[in-house]
């Protein structure tokens, strides 16, 4: 996990006796928790930063679970967010712990687990060397795999120490899975229900009893871990999935779901979408278009066309933001423009990108390309209807009159375009309902070209788009 905050400066002590004698106090991870979240929701600091959309539904859940101290399982469709929202959790932790330097499953000083820091606790009494643990470093995640063993979560024998000649029954012949060595700290279980049935076995007792055991050997290693999971709703209840001794074992169940406003959407686009600085060209994209593919995502989720079960992930939306950028930083280096500021000719390319990221139902077979069209065309007369409907656009509709035609695509330059449309009377104002500075000719054409695609799909306008170019070439008519 990368650090989410510049780390402080390491705490002083370095032997268990200087521990003691600044006053640290011991606390499980739980405790910490909620100790810090209750801080947190006092001062009114944000308590899960980057989460978007969940305020008001999911994130109560949360804090009440972790108040109560409970392990649990976020249930949700793919792309809601389950395992952003858990990592999230490792920032609830103190910034700096103390362990038994060298332990491989992170001791506390004050009350050791394992035999070797029981063993040098015993010989060195208040000279215990002591080392600090950053919260990053308390996180511990796996992805549930139908091949994950024991050995990977829990621990299995080490045939090097064996082989050194310590005997099998020697507990520190153990090599430690992940769980162990997330002790004290946060463990996530990415798609429970992934996990053969055996496997998931293995984690009755750290969930319940708090300890693990390995190939019975007579080791108990009462762990102090906060244990979450997540999991599709689908086949967390399927029968056969999951065993049902180790659901009861959570203690809460938390649904996630997809962005219930269109604004939450927009919000989450613009925070996670990578458009930045694609290869090196910065890449404008208007908020127009950004609410465009807000728009088309929230239909593709709300289609009957599409699968609801498998759902429509946020990723669909951050990847359909960030090609659309990419069609922009393209022309850019194609055309030689100066700005890459993306247009509606540069939405086309998102259907056959995205189109593998959608579950369609079985009788639209052969229609996905047709479906998904359809869709994005009303995503721009919803968008268009919102911004530049109730707009004056008889400046536009009058260059026409004459029988004019105006041709754009994805390979003409934003200049070339506002030189064969001609100068628009009422231009600054269609880009400020647009949120658009006019600060640049790409600026400019984006407004003209979306007010151009509006006018069409509201049959103000014709269109015709060239056959067998794959480049967004079309041509706008009376």
């Amino acid at each position: 996990m990368r650090p989410s905050t510049p780390r402080e400066t390491t705490p002083s002590g370095t032997t268990l006796g200087e521990l003691r004698t600044s006053g640290h106090v011991q606390l499980s991870v739980k405790a910490e928790i909620r100790r810090n979240l209750l801080d947190r929701l006092r001062s009114g600091e944000p308590r899960f930063p980057g989460i978007v959309g969940f305020d008001d539904t999911v994130l109560p859940h949360l804090e009440r679970a972790l108040l109560a101290g409970h392990d649990m399982v976020l249930l949700g469709e793919r792309g809601q967010g389950k395992t952003r929202l858990i990592r999230t959790l490792g920032g609830l932790l103190d910034e700096w712990t103390p362990v038994v330097a060298g332990c491989e499953i992170n001791d506390h000083p004050y009350a050791p687990v394992c035999v070797r820091c029981r063993r040098l606790a015993a010989e060195l009494g208040d000279e215990l060397p002591v080392g600090w643990l950053h919260r990053d470093d308390r996180y511990g995640e796996k992805l549930a795999t139908p091949d994950t063993s024991v050995g990977d979560l829990i621990g299995d024998v080490d045939p090097i120490k064996v082989a050194e000649g310590r005997t099998l029954g020697d507990p520190e012949t153990v090599h430690f899975g992940l769980v162990p060595r997330t002790n004290r700290g946060v463990f996530s279980i990415n798609e429970l229900p992934d996990l053969a049935e055996r496997i998931q076995v293995a984690l009755l007792n750290v969930l319940e009893e708090r300890d693990v055991q390995i190939r019975g050997y007579a080791l108990r290693l009462p762990l102090d871990v906060l244990l979450v999971a997540s999991a599709n709703p689908e086949d967390y209840t399927n029968r056969g999935r999951i065993i049902t001794p180790l659901k009861d074992r959570f203690g809460a169940e938390i649904r996630t779901h997809y962005p219930l406003e269109l604004d939450a959407e927009l919000a989450l686009i613009k925070q996670e979408s990578d458009f930045a600085d694609l290869a090196g060209l910065p890449a404008e994209v208007p908020e127009h278009l950004i609410e465009v593919i807000g728009r088309f995502t929230r239909l593709v989720r709300e289609s009957t066309a599409v699968d609801a079960r498998s759902g429509v992930s946020a990723r669909f939306a951050l990847a359909g933001a960030e090609t659309v950028a990419a069609g922009a930083v393209r022309r850019a280096a194609l055309t030689g423009e100066e700005h890459a500021v993306a247009r509606v000719c540069d939405l086309p390319s998102v259907v056959p990108s995205l189109m593998g990221k959608v579950e369609f139902e079985v009788s639209e077979e052969g229609r996905e390309q047709e479906v998904l069209e359809h869709l994005l065309r009303r995503a721009i007369a919803e968008t268009y209807r919102r911004t530049l409907g109730p707009a004056d656009l008889t400046g536009l509709l009058d260059k026409f009159d004459s029988g004019e035609r105006v041709e754009s695509g994805e390979l003409v330059p934003a200049n070339e375009l506002l030189r064969r449309v001609g100068q628009v009377p009422g231009l600054a104002k269609i880009m400020e309902r647009l949120g658009l500075s006019g600060e640049s000719p790409g600026q400019a054409a984006a407004a003209l070209e979306f007010a151009l695609e509006g006018l069409f799909l509201t049959r103000r306008l014709s269109k015709d788009v060239a056959e067998g170019r794959s480049d967004g070439t079309a041509t706008y008519r009376t």
